[in-house]
């Protein structure tokens, strides 16, 4: 299992990015995919037609979202944590992605830098 940390700057408010990272309709808007996501804590979520599920933990409006990503045959939880910090460029993300899967570990670390806030600072900076 291996830890992935890394920061990234998004030029939006941490309410804009909060809700472009926990509404449905905004997901869409920036991911071109379907999403299933609730601030729900408890609730269940779907990412990028389904290659992304998990569950929703912990909630902190504009400031943290904590989620439980699933890995099939995985004994300890997958843990996300997304801390929303203000920064003088918009919003500098604070991303934790603990008890990755050895033989996932470069297939999501890719996933978080292009595709997930790579798709997200595109979309804010056009």
């Amino acid at each position: 299992m291996k830890d992935f940390k890394k920061y990234f700057i998004i030029s939006a408010p941490p309410s804009d990015v909060y809700l472009a990272l926990t509404n449905p309709l905004t997901i869409h808007l920036w991911s071109g995919e379907e999403a299933v996501m609730s601030t729900e804590p408890g609730s269940e979520f779907s990412l990028w037609e389904g290659s992304i599920v998990g569950k929703n933990l912990e909630f902190e409006e504009n400031k943290k979202i904590v989620q439980q990503w699933y890995f099939d045959g995985q004994e300890e939880p997958s843990i996300v944590t997304i801390k929303l910090h203000e920064d003088k460029k918009g919003t500098s993300v604070e991303l934790r992605h603990s008890n990755i899967p050895d033989e996932a570990y470069d297939d999501i670390v890719e996933g978080w830098t292009e595709q997930y806030f790579g798709a997200l600072q595109e979309f804010y900076e056009e």
